[in-house]
């Protein structure tokens, strides 16, 4: 009665001094209380609350505002942060807003018997019951067996929680929410993991250099190399006098060698590695190592000398370009050392690991691999393309080559991305070779044409680009000169390669002048031949056989026909209709 005989304004000033304070109470609120507590809610009334007249002068209709959350690319490198990343890429994990990187939903809690293993063995087909079903012996001998086959309930591992990006990757193979992608801070590898790799004092640091076969001066990792060499050179010279020096080892790891020929020699491959890591700035390599981690090919051996590199307590650093096969090399030493497997997120696309990853527990003792993400290569031309284009670009099975004989005046296309024009021969011909991927179409024609295939077909038949006017988006179309020269007809002696892209093997036995095209910024480079093996059948003048090609024809000749029939339709429609002649002698009478 009294608070209903006061007003407003003073029940304010009543009661604003007893919402500063808490108290405690052991029974249930009533349900008679003031209208203002009708969306109150109490759980456990034997606790320490603020009064329910704070609800009352609350602005609901003010937004609350969730603030954006720190994001690092610093991973999991302490031991104190390793519950709060995601194993498959490195991120914080977070699950209060889905548009900030690292979001996660924690999956329910499952019960023992989900997916319990059925029996699935067929029933003979007998028209009666057989004898030795009567006394039992085939009883015994099924329930034996499915006791050994069938996996307890809880037996398998459960699979690790993952972010959503990684969930998409791993079951869509693309990226959820591109957008997230631009909220993620440029990965500083020198304040990251240059300066541990420098460090003089500390574990034993063995630095794992993984190159892509069928990429090899793209993915090469040049400031890695030379950081690396010069600490090895300082740290040797601080050793040798008496300081303190931690030495680094240098172990280059080929990638994806099952994307080269399999005539190629082992030996040929390993001098050719050698001399261009050398040319790379990587001069103090202790190792180098030919692997395939989808096949298992060298991955025994290598993690034999990572071992007795690293020690019992040595850290372990796998770095490399975006799209190198860092993680899935890391997985397959996983799976191969008998350790724990881990799981880490595999994907043709570029970037997938945002963080350092400390995998523990695949190799033996208390050695550390981390899992760096990759380095950005801004002079690879696949950086520039789209998730299509990149598709067409990525090379995923055993490279073909595509030879051309070919005269001076004439011009080899691959796609819309690279171009070669024979200016100058001291010999008839020359013999060109694509190594690229399949997907990729190729056109030779006259060079005199060339500006007609650039706006006629980039975009279209000559594609990645993908699209018309895309060419324009990826930069500059610039023009290089090389003067190259060879001694035999049989191989190919020189090798001009586009970084992201593929390369171009000449072969011949004299001189040549040539000219090549591509986007302004793209690493273009020359070096000895990787496979001098060509190709038995030689390719025509024109487009190569392409699904690509064939999709653009089609729609091309539609197109020319619709027009055809506007056009019709249109003199038709401007035709003036003839008067109509009548017969006046017939008429009259």
């Amino acid at each position: 009665m009294i608070i209903r005989s006061i007003s407003s304004s003073k029940l304010k000033k009543l009661i604003f001094p007893l919402s500063l304070s808490a108290y405690t109470h052991k029974n249930p609120i009533p349900n008679s209380s003031p209208p203002i507590l009708e969306n109150v809610y109490i759980q456990n009334p034997a606790k320490t609350l603020v009064p329910p007249f704070l609800f009352s002068f609350r602005n609901y209709s003010t937004p609350i505002k969730i603030q954006s959350l720190p994001v690092s690319r610093d991973g999991n490198f302490e031991e104190s942060i390793s519950d709060v990343v995601c194993p498959g890429c490195g991120v914080k994990m977070q699950d209060s807003d889905q548009k900030q990187p690292g979001y996660f939903i924690k999956p329910c809690v499952k019960p023992p018997n989900y997916k319990t293993p059925i029996n699935k063995n067929p029933v003979a087909d007998e028209p009666e019951i057989s004898f030795s079903l009567k006394r039992g012996l085939l009883n015994e001998d099924v329930e034996h067996e499915n006791q050994e086959n069938v996996e307890k309930p809880g037996q398998k591992g459960e699979k690790p929680v993952v972010c959503a990006r990684c969930h998409s990757l791993r079951h869509y193979g693309k990226v959820k929410d591109p957008s997230v992608e631009n909220l993620l801070p440029d990965f500083d590898f020198d304040h990251t993991v240059g300066r541990r790799l420098m460090s003089s004092s500390g574990a034993r640091t063995v630095v794992l250099m993984v190159v892509d076969a069928s990429d090899f001066d793209g993915s090469f990792p040049r400031k890695v190399a030379q950081l690396v060499s010069r600490t090895i050179e300082e740290n040797s010279q601080a050793w040798k006098e008496g300081k303190s020096g931690n030495v680094p080892r240098m172990v280059l790891v080929v990638t994806k060698i099952d994307l080269l020929p399999s005539s190629l020699s082992p030996t040929r491959l390993e001098h050719w590695v050698r001399t261009r890591a050398r040319e790379g700035g990587a001069i103090k390599l202790t190792s180098v190592h030919m692997v395939s981690a989808v096949r298992d090919w060298g991955v025994k051996n290598l993690i034999d000398d990572v071992v007795g590199l690293a020690g019992p307590r040595g850290h372990i650093w796998a770095v490399g370009a975006q799209n190198a096969g860092k993680s899935t090399l890391i997985n397959a030493i996983g799976k191969c050392s008998g350790g724990n497997l881990s799981h880490l997120t595999e994907a043709p696309v570029p970037g997938t690991t945002l963080g350092i990853l400390r995998v523990e527990g695949v190799l033996p003792r208390n050695a550390k691999l981390f899992d760096t993400p990759g380095l950005l290569h801004p002079h690879q031309i696949s950086t520039r393309l789209t998730r299509d284009e990149q598709k067409l670009v990525h090379i995923s099975k055993e490279l073909k080559p595509r030879t051309y004989r070919i005269k001076v005046g004439h011009s080899v296309h691959i796609g819309g991305l690279m171009r070669l024009d024979v200016e100058e021969l001291s010999v008839d011909s020359v013999y060109v070779t694509v190594w690229a991927s399949p997907l990729i179409p190729l056109h030779m024609g006259r060079t005199e044409n060339v500006s007609t295939m650039l706006e006629e077909h980039f975009g279209r038949q000559l594609q990645p680009p993908i699209g018309e006017g895309r060419s324009e988006e990826l930069g500059k179309w610039l023009k290089r000169e090389f003067h190259v020269d060879g001694n035999m007809w049989d191989s190919s002696s020189v090798d001009i390669a586009a970084s992201g892209l593929g390369w171009f093997a000449i072969g011949l036995k004299g001189d040549a002048k040539l000219g090549v095209w591509t986007y302004d910024g793209v690493d273009v480079i020359v070096r000895n031949a990787l496979l001098p093996n060509r190709s038995y059948d030689f390719e025509v003048a024109g487009f190569t056989v392409s699904k690509i090609v064939s999709t653009a024809d089609r729609s091309s000749n539609k197109q020319r026909r619709d027009e055809k029939k506007r056009k019709l339709s249109d003199s038709t429609a401007e035709k003036p209709a003839k008067p109509s002649s009548v017969d006046v002698a017939s008429t009259t009478c």
